[in-house]
This record gives structure tokens, C-alpha cells and sequence, in this order.
């Protein structure tokens, strides 16, 4: 037989080699892949909605967390703004201007009265704008601070208050509107107004008067959609990490899966933020013409501005993590990238052991165990955000800084080991 070339020998290698590449995957391989594909598009289109759902729940759950949430409206000038415009309104009705006549002096009647004639609406206007300049002092003090924190803490003694609409007081739920009593407020007007010399002040009743917070003909709808993710809130996230982590630990592929599961659900929680803003558009487009816009729309702000930061910290969270499955893959710039880490640590070794430092026994133990303790690190920052009670983007990315810090602790310690 005669004997084959080395280049012959290699090209059947070759040949070999490109009819393996190209032959079709295994079957098992193909479900397995499709199994994981369905899993993690489930995981990341339920991130959102977890997102609502948990925000949902946090609101109707934890007092201190919807007395925070709705406290800064208090000192948003467009809703004292109009809060001003409706106590003004309401105490209007009952000013007439011939009992403030009847306060003055008897040799003055004739000539105010012959005034009043010639002004017409004038005076009218005038006490309404003395009234509002007065209503407008009460809402932007701590008074009206302090009656929207208290009245909102008592009320929020169950689940269902505000959110789902049952229970009483002055934060409520009625046909279509959510609205707030300002009888408490009213009163601190009226006792301005007697003291800054207006008497007829002391006679009016005591006025209850709805401030229309948020407008929708929908709320009936909205509040059972508020019970199902208040329910859902617990669960939801639950489900869908679960789905992710399947989906990628039933990939072949699995650190390719990891970043695209990690990269999906940050693309899905940017599109739930996009979506905030674009409903806020249609829902104040939609509100009636006696609804004060900007009130509304600082509403609206207020009470989602903590489920924007869940979504920056889903965010920040799914880049981090997509980073990190790529830096520790097999990919020539992710090597790259390690080799350059490593070279910085072992050039800070090297010049700390010409200075004579050294790590004692420690060096050598971290250096037989440094996987180890590289995942307990690891560990421990996955535990720290869990923890933590309301994770911001911020705390995601102080996070893994400081898991990089440690982790070039243990390299460095451990580089003297090896030596």
C-alpha cells in the first residue's frame, strides 16, 4: 500500500472537519435549544409585567412605601395650584358680597353700594382672588404637607386602600375619579381669612369639597387589574426568573444563552419604560377639560417615578450580567480583555514583592481556593441585591464594581501564591 502524503492526510482532516461542521445538529440538541429559545422569550416578556406587579404590590402593602410615593405631591405646585383654584371655588359660594357690606361701618353703605354698582363683577373678582391668595398660602405650607402625609398614612391600613378603591377617608375611589376631601384644609383657609379681617368668613358651614387627583372612565376596569398584579406580585417575579434561568441552563449554548436572556430582559424593561411615557401622553390627552393638566400629570409622575427606577435597575442589572457571561467567555477580545486584568494584577504583585511585602500562608490558601471564593463572592453579591429593599441602577452598578474589587483582591492575593 502506498504511503499517503502528510498534505494528503491533512486535507482528509479537513474534509473530515467540514462535512462534521456541516452536518445538521442532533435532533435532542435542536428541542433542547428550541425548549430553551420558548422559555427565555416567556421569561422576558413576563419581566415587565412582573415589574407592574411587584410596584403594585409594594403600594398597596407597605404604608411607608405609598406615604413616600404619594407625599411629594403635597409640594408640587401645580397640584396646590389647583387645590387653591377648588377650595376657592368652594368657599366662593358661600361669600355674598351684601354680608361684607353689612361689615361695614352704616355712614359708608351708601357710598359702597353705589360703588358696588359701578364696578359690577369687579368686586367679585377681587374677593375671589383674596380668597385664592389666601387658600394658595395654606397649601404651600406644612399644614397642607402635614394633612396630605397624616390623611394618607391613616388611610392606608389595608391592601385595597387607594389602589383598589375600597375603604373610606379622604383618599378614595368614587365612580370615575379618585378624589381627596379638603374639608381639613378649608378650615385652615377660613381661619385665614378671618384673621386677615374678612368676618363673614366665620359664618360659612363646614365645606366638603372633592379635589379630582386622577380622572378615568376606566377605573372600575383599572381597580381589577390592580387586584390581579397586587396578586400577582409576589408570583410573577418568581415565574419569570425561573423561565430565564431554565431556558439557559437547558441551552446547549449556555453562556450564549445566559447574555441573550440577560440582554431580553433589559430590552423588555426599557420598552415598559418607553410605554410609561407614551401612555402618559394619551392618558392626560384623554382627561376632561375641568381635569388640571399639570396636576394630573405630576399625579402621574409621582406615582410612577419608583417603577422607573425599577426598570433603570432591571436595566443596569441586564447589561451587568450580560457583560460579565461575555468577559468570562471563550471569545478572543473577552481573553483579550482577561489577559490585560491579569497582567495589571501580577505588575502589582510583582512590584509588591520587590518592596518585600508578602501575604503569608494567606497567599498560598487563596491561591489553591480562589474559585471558590470567587463564586462565594459572587454569591454574595446576587444575595446583596436580592436583599436589598428597593435596588436602584445605582445600587447595581456599586454592586459590581465592588464584586470587581474583590475579586481583583483575591487575584492579587493569590498571585502570591503561585509564585
Amino acid at each position: 500500500m502506498a504511503e499517503r502524503e502528510p498534505g494528503d492526510e491533512l486535507a482528509r482532516l479537513r474534509e473530515r472537519v467540514d462535512a462534521l461542521e456541516d452536518r445538521p445538529a442532533p435532533v435532542r440538541h435542536r428541542t433542547r435549544s428550541v425548549c430553551a429559545f420558548v422559555l427565555i422569550v416567556l421569561g422576558c416578556l413576563l419581566a415587565p409585567l412582573a415589574l407592574v406587579a411587584t410596584w403594585t404590590a409594594d403600594l398597596a402593602d407597605d404604608t411607608d412605601r405609598y406615604v413616600a410615593t404619594v407625599a411629594p405631591l403635597a409640594g408640587d405646585p401645580a397640584v396646590q395650584d389647583a387645590a387653591a383654584d377648588r377650595i376657592t371655588g368652594a368657599l366662593m359660594q358661600y361669600l355674598d358680597l351684601s354680608d361684607l357690606l353689612k361689615e361695614a361701618a352704616p355712614a359708608d353703605r351708601p357710598r359702597l353700594e353705589k360703588a358696588l354698582g359701578a364696578l359690577g363683577g369687579s368686586l367679585d373678582d377681587a374677593v375671589s382672588g383674596f380668597v385664592r391668595d389666601k387658600a394658595r398660602e395654606v397649601v404651600a405650607s406644612e399644614t397642607f404637607a402635614r394633612f396630605w402625609t397624616d390623611a394618607n398614612r391613616r388611610l392606608h391600613t389595608t391592601v385595597d386602600k387607594a389602589l383598589t378603591g375600597s375603604g373610606g377617608g379622604a383618599v378614595r375611589i368614587e365612580g370615575d375619579a379618585v378624589t381627596v376631601d379638603l374639608a381639613p384644609v378649608i378650615e385652615q383657609v377660613k381661619s385665614r381669612l378671618e384673621d386677615s379681617g374678612l368676618k363673614a368668613a366665620a359664618k360659612i358651614p363646614d365645606v366638603h369639597t372633592d379635589f379630582t387627583v386622577l380622572r378615568t372612565e376606566k377605573v372600575a376596569d383599572l381597580q381589577s387589574y390592580f387586584r390581579l398584579l397586587q396578586l400577582a406580585g409576589v408570583w410573577l417575579p418568581v415565574v419569570a426568573a425561573l423561565l430565564l434561568a431554565g431556558g439557559v441552563l437547558l441551552a446547549v449554548r449556555r453562556r450564549r444563552a445566559l447574555v441573550a436572556a440577560a440582554l431580553g430582559f433589559a430590552v423588555t424593561a426599557l420598552l415598559l419604560g418607553l410605554g410609561l411615557t407614551v401612555f402618559r401622553a394619551f392618558y392626560l390627552d384623554a382627561l376632561p377639560s375641568g381635569v388640571s393638566q399639570p396636576a394630573a400629570g405630576a399625579v402621574y409622575d409621582t406615582l410612577t417615578r419608583f417603577l422607573r427606577t425599577a426598570v433603570r435597575a432591571v436595566i443596569a442589572l441586564g447589561v451587568v450580567l450580560a457583560l460579565a457571561a461575555w468577559l468570562t467567555g471563550p471569545g478572543r477580545h473577552a481573553r483579550a480583555v482577561r489577559q490585560i486584568w491579569h497582567a495589571g494584577i501580577t505588575a502589582a504583585r510583582s512590584q509588591t514583592d520587590r518592596l518585600g511585602l508578602r501575604t503569608g500562608p494567606v497567599g498560598p490558601f487563596i491561591h489553591r481556593h480562589r474559585v471558590w471564593l470567587g463564586w462565594l463572592l459572587v454569591a454574595g453579591a446576587v444575595v446583596a441585591y436580592v436583599l436589598w429593599p428597593h435596588p436602584t441602577g445605582w445600587v447595581v452598578l456599586g454592586l459590581a464594581l465592588a464584586l470587581l474589587f474583590a475579586l481583583a483582591v483575591v487575584d492579587f492575593l493569590g498571585a502570591d501564591g503561585a509564585s
